[in-house]
């Protein structure tokens, strides 16, 4: 095997790793609100990952940093809210889960997601 071949080899091996790791293994930030919090939309969502109580009245407020245009908009389909969120503004979602479990919420297109996890 030529040096080519062997320098090609392992940075094909390094490139799969890092693709598995960036895609499977990133863990998410999650965070235990107990009634309200903010969440950084720049890229995506800061933290995408939050944990509130059922039952009760939980704010998150969402202020959108990212002039991106899919990133306008925040979708929780599973409490039929669909907002809007102006550049540099805090908007501000109500929630009083009654159930446990897991509830996703995106973009408008569907690009960038969070989770709401429900105990």
């Amino acid at each position: 095997m030529t040096i080519d071949k062997i320098i090609v080899t392992v940075l094909g091996i390094m490139g799969i790793a890092f693709t598995y790791w960036f895609f499977l293994m990133k863990k998410s930030k999650e965070i235990l609100v107990s009634d309200s919090v903010d969440v950084i939309v720049e890229g995506g969502y800061s933290p995408n990952v939050i944990i509130i109580p059922k039952g009760k009245i939980t704010k998150i407020n969402f202020i959108r940093k990212d002039s991106n245009s899919c990133l306008e908009e925040v979708v929780l389909g599973d409490f039929k809210i669909r907002k809007y969120l102006p550049l540099n503004q805090k908007i501000t979602v109500e929630i009083t889960p009654q159930k446990s479990g897991e509830f996703g919420y995106s973009c408008g297109m569907n690009m960038f997601h969070g989770k709401i996890i429900v105990r």
